[in-house]
This record gives structure tokens, C-alpha cells and sequence, in this order.
């Protein structure tokens, strides 16, 4: 398997890149967060370059998208892959556009969708260790309607590897739980957790949305057995900061377990 990029996904998937020869995984691009234009020209610039080389080696292209609250958080939208979009962030907008320009240049490829993906070296600056800051600074934001699917990453790697054993080409997937959570019970266990209860500022917005993961069981029936499911939250908290601890304690002198490796 060729990886292209050096960040969270990308460092994670190296585990299995002795798999799926046929497979380049474009896992490098902009996250979330604070994007310019110019950000979104480099990375439609990498997509066409990944395309052409694609084509020319006979490769299948594996592109990373997103199912977050910026691609499926539209009115009476049901995250489903098959159904029509409005993203509702320049983000999402970004994102289905270079979902449009792979399949419209012919290339073999797969286009994942992706949930919250949380672990080791995950960005600061996303929601799990962003949480974790403003609880232990007691100065907690939450929006009330908020809700997130998050997974841990080595279920998502596992999921990314059964997925292209199956060789499917030509789709969108998206690769999460089908568990959307409200925020307010992330963080209530992460207090629990951390033996920290925060002041809490409610604000009265959020975007909740659903992602459906229909598809994805229907391609790997293997998924419904990896207890995705009410409460699956919490285990992803629980490995989170074991093993975000773990990292602490073999790093002499460091004071945070996440360095800031960029998104993807």
C-alpha cells in the first residue's frame, strides 16, 4: 500500500502498508480547522497529481472525505452516501468537490467518508483532547444539540483493512459507528474519568447530524461483531487516555501527550 502523508491517519495506517499492494491512500490534505484558499488550492492540486499518477500506475486511489457535521449537517439530511448532500461549512463544500473531480476523472477508486477518529497523536485541536483542556481548565463550552460519532483508531484501521480486502471500487463509504452522541455524555464520562467536574457555559446551538453505516455492514459484515453500539464511547475515551497516560510516562519532561502532527 503507498500512504501519502505523514499525520494522525496517515502514521496509524503504516501498520497494515505491507497490505493491499493495488491501493494509494491519500491521507494528507487540509482537517476542520482555519482553512484558506490557498489550503484548498494545495490539496485539489495533490488530488490531481495523485489521480494522474493513479491512472498511469493502475492503482486504485483511496481518498479521504468526511462525514462530519460539515458534509451531513443539512436539513432533514440522513447521512446516507447514496443520497443527495448540502454541506453546510466551505469545508464540506471543499470536500464533495474533490469527491467529484476522483470520480469524474476515471480513476479506480474508493472514497471513504470519515467519522471522529480519536487515539494516540490525534490533533489538539480536536474534540476528545480539546474536551480534556477545558475540562481540567474549568471553563467548559458545549453546544447543546452537538453530537459526534467518534471511533477509536485502530478499529478504524481494522475497518479501513477489511474494507479494501474486499477490493470494492467505484463508492462512497462511510467508515464509522452509526452511533451518534451527544456531547454532553462525552464529556460527562470524561469528568468521571478525570476525577474533574467543570463549570459548563450551555450554548443553545450545535449541529447534530447522523451517520449511516448501512453500507458499510452490508460490504463488511465483520463490522457489526466489533461492538460498535450504545456506550461504545466510552471505550474509546477509556483506551484514549490509557494510552495518551502510557505516552506521558515515556516521554521524560513532556507535559502533553499529543504532538501536533497535522490532520490526515
Amino acid at each position: 500500500m503507498e500512504i501519502i502523508g505523514n499525520g494522525f491517519l496517515a502514521r496509524h495506517l503504516r501498520s497494515i502498508d505491507d497490505a493491499h499492494p493495488e491501493v494509494t491512500i491519500l491521507a494528507a490534505g487540509v482537517s476542520l480547522w482555519k482553512n484558506s484558499d490557498s489550503d484548498y488550492e494545495r490539496e485539489t492540486a495533490l488530488v490531481d497529481e495523485t489521480i494522474e499518477k493513479s491512472i498511469r500506475q493502475d492503482r486504485t486511489l483511496v481518498f479521504l472525505s468526511t462525514a462530519s457535521m460539515s458534509m451531513y449537517g443539512g436539513a432533514g439530511c440522513r447521512g446516507r452516501e447514496d443520497e443527495p448532500v448540502e454541506p453546510v461549512t466551505p469545508y464540506g463544500w471543499h470536500k464533495l468537490a474533490l469527491e467529484e473531480r476522483i470520480r469524474d476523472s476515471g480513476v479506480r477508486h474508493l472514497i471513504l467518508r470519515l467519522g471522529y477518529v480519536v487515539g494516540p497523536h490525534v490533533p489538539a485541536n480536536r474534540l476528545i483532547p480539546s474536551l480534556i483542556d477545558q475540562i481540567r481548565s474549568d471553563n467548559l463550552t458545549m453546544y447543546r444539540s452537538a453530537r459526534r460519532d467518534i471511533i477509536d483508531i485502530a478499529d478504524w484501521v481494522k475497518v479501513i483493512d477489511l474494507l479494501l480486502a474486499t477490493g470494492v471500487t467505484g463508492e462512497v463509504v462511510n467508515v464509522a459507528t452509526g452511533e451518534s452522541v451527544p456531547v454532553k455524555l462525552i464529556v460527562d464520562h470524561l469528568e468521571t474519568r478525570l476525577g474533574v467536574t467543570a463549570r459548563r457555559q450551555i450554548i443553545d446551538e450545535g449541529t447534530s447530524h447522523h451517520i449511516s453505516v448501512e453500507k458499510l455492514r452490508r460490504l463488511v459484515p465483520a463490522v457489526t461483531e466489533m461492538g460498535f453500539g450504545p456506550g461504545y464511547h466510552r471505550t474509546v475515551i477509556d483506551r484514549y487516555l490509557e494510552a495518551t497516560s502510557q505516552l506521558r510516562d515515556e516521554t521524560p519532561g513532556s507535559q502533553r501527550a499529543d504532538p501536533p502532527f497535522h490532520q490526515a
